[in-house]
């Protein structure tokens, strides 16, 4: 494994175990700095609880956790590891419906700061022009004032890509993107990662094929809480292993 210290997330010999389950097992996993990868794997393969586990909502039996070369996630929790530069999106999307697509930017860039203060402050030009660039990012500077619940599925899924992007995390972890986006949506959205990709390292749970090969990344294919096969797509999908467990004949 490469040096800790030039590692921005670094998992090693990870278990936990749930009801004598475990969950995750003797799990390893590294990510540079500035990488996208692609994390596959059968439901119950432990994709979610490895995120728990780096977003600090479930603390690890064993093994080491570090982010950013030398910070030990094990030792923080959920608000410490948000505030120090990793993002996470849930599946299902979480948006302010009754608010404009801005005034969503708006209110995920003042973090902490209340609800009505962040919409009553102006925001500085730098905000402003913040905001312009992760409008034009996500594809939605056309919508800006429209209402969130006016915006299509894949658009709401942008728009919470969007609003992690506005508290500027170092990482990103996005679970099942495309779930229920349209072909051209996902084709849409694969740019849009790789776009973010350029300045941000990005983790992406994914179950659709067609989109992680659009992503054009190295592949982790997990399996009972460890990694069955890591590579090209090609690599990964060539495994006999990978076909027997995940992918069929």
């Amino acid at each position: 494994m490469p040096e800790r210290r030039d590692t921005l997330l670094y998992l090693d010999g990870v278990s936990v175990a749930f009801d004598g389950f475990r969950a995750i097992n003797n799990l390893s996993l590294v990510l540079k700095k500035g990488e996208m990868r692609a994390i596959i794997g059968p439901n119950g393969a432990g994709k979610t609880t490895m995120m728990d586990i780096i977003t600090g909502k479930t603390r690890p039996d064993e093994g080491e956790v570090f982010f950013n070369g030398d910070i030990d996630l094990t030792r923080h929790d959920e608000a410490d590891i948000a505030m120090m530069g990793i993002g996470r999106k849930f599946q299902k999307p979480t948006v302010f419906e009754s608010h404009t697509v801005e005034d969503n930017l708006v209110l995920a860039l003042a973090g902490p700061r209340s609800i009505f203060p962040a919409l009553v402050h102006a925001g500085s030009r730098a905000e402003a022009a913040r905001i312009d660039d992760i409008l034009e990012t996500i594809r939605l500077a056309e919508r800006r004032h429209d209402l969130a619940a006016n915006l299509s599925h894949g658009q709401k899924q942008w728009l919470e890509i969007g609003m992690l992007l506005a508290q500027d995390p170092k990482l990103l972890l996005v679970d099942e993107p495309v779930a229920g986006m349209t072909d051209a949506e996902t084709e849409e959205t694969a740019r849009l990662l790789r776009d973010i990709a350029t300045t941000h390292s990005v983790i992406v749970v994914e179950h659709d094929m067609h989109f992680v090969r659009e992503l054009g990344v190295k592949v982790t294919c997990l399996h009972e809480g460890s990694v069955l096969s890591e590579g090209t797509l090609d690599h990964v999908s060539a495994d006999d292993r990978v076909i027997e467990v995940y992918l069929g004949r």
